[in-house]
């Protein structure tokens, strides 16, 4: 029987960490795998004995197990079991996965670990055992399935669009696998419908539209976080919306009449005499949101003052001064 030189195979250091036995193997199972390499009928059994390596050397059970048969063996030496090997079986117990056999590992594999080869095991690292006897790995579609990530990307917004809603056309680089098994970038342009009234910092979920699923597996989905960008005129307070009213002294002594803008066109607002500055006035349903959460636009008076006087003005404003009871600090 061939002694398998686990190590070896997966090109690591016999001190390797998990996480550089994790990326040797990675990085051999893209460049192995058989559904990359359709005219290679070597490439099958190669993946098979990088699989078979990293089934031992992931987990530190099995490697301790495996290291514990001495460090003078030799890929490619015949093997004897030391004395006491063939009773030797690990149980591991299921965590809900499929059953599998161990068809696709070697001789070798089986005789120092060959309890676990009739357990139940655990799939959620490497993937499913396939027709071909061996273990899928975890970005290969063969004999294994599982549920693309989510993925959450911005969405910006004017507060026109979050406030009235609609159709908008937003293109997202997506991170996809290969043909050639590596990572790689592709644009996509997806057709969103805003909900009328959105906040700032809801999520918008396109199902099916996130990371490709494995094999048969389905996508998952793309959550967009909407990002309302700055208003030149508005401000968002929940889901109100608030527009600082300038007035002169005089509008807010007198009461007027003053146009506002708001997100629907502007309204007529008749500003009461008296008013003080910083003060609000409602217009209702004009904030964002739906429904009974629909909020209000809030109309904050500012009162300015003239920074530069006639002759005359500084007259009457003199006069008023004089003539004036009022005390703004009483």
């Amino acid at each position: 029987m061939e002694f398998k030189d686990y190590y070896k195979i997966l090109g690591v250091d016999k001190k390797a960490s998990q996480e550089e036995i994790s990326k040797a193997f990675k990085k051999l199972a893209r460049k192995y795998h058989p559904d990359l390499n359709p005219d290679d009928p070597s490439a099958e059994n190669k993946f098979k004995e990088v699989n078979e390596a990293y089934e031992v050397l992931k987990d530190p059970e099995k490697r301790k197990h495996y290291d514990a048969l001495g460090p003078g063996w030799q890929h490619g030496q015949d093997f004897k079991p030391p004395p006491g090997y063939e009773d030797v079986r690990f149980d591991f117990r299921s965590t809900g996965a499929q059953d599998f056999d161990m068809g696709g590992f070697s001789d070798f594999f089986e005789t120092i670990f060959g309890g676990f080869g009739r357990q139940r095991g655990d799939f959620r690292e490497a993937g499913a055992r396939t027709s071909r006897g061996f273990r899928a790995d975890p970005f290969s579609g063969a004999g294994f399935s599982a549920r693309g990530q989510d993925v959450e990307a911005a969405l910006e917004l004017t507060l026109e669009d979050a406030y009235h809603g609609g159709k908008k056309n937003i293109t997202l680089q997506e991170q996809v696998i290969g043909a050639d098994g590596w990572p790689d970038f592709q644009t996509k342009t997806l057709n969103v419908n805003v909900p009328a009234g959105i906040k700032d910092g809801s999520k918008i979920r396109l199902s099916g539209q996130g990371s490709p699923g494995s094999g048969t597996g389905r996508a998952g989905d793309l959550f967009l976080k909407v990002k309302i960008v700055p208003h030149p005129l508005f401000k968002i307070d929940g889901n109100n919306i608030i527009y600082d009213l300038p007035l002169a002294p005089w509008e807010a002594a007198l009461g007027a009449k003053v146009r506002v803008p708001t997100l629907e066109g502007g309204v007529e607002m008749n500003i009461p005499a008296g008013i003080s500055s910083g003060q609000k006035m409602r217009i209702k349903g004009k904030g964002l949101g739906r429904g009974t959460g629909k909020g209000d636009q809030l109309v904050r008076i500012m009162i300015k003052a003239p920074r530069k006087l006639s002759d005359e003005e500084k007259e009457l404003w003199t006069k008023i001064s004089e003539v004036s009871s009022f005390n703004p600090r009483e």
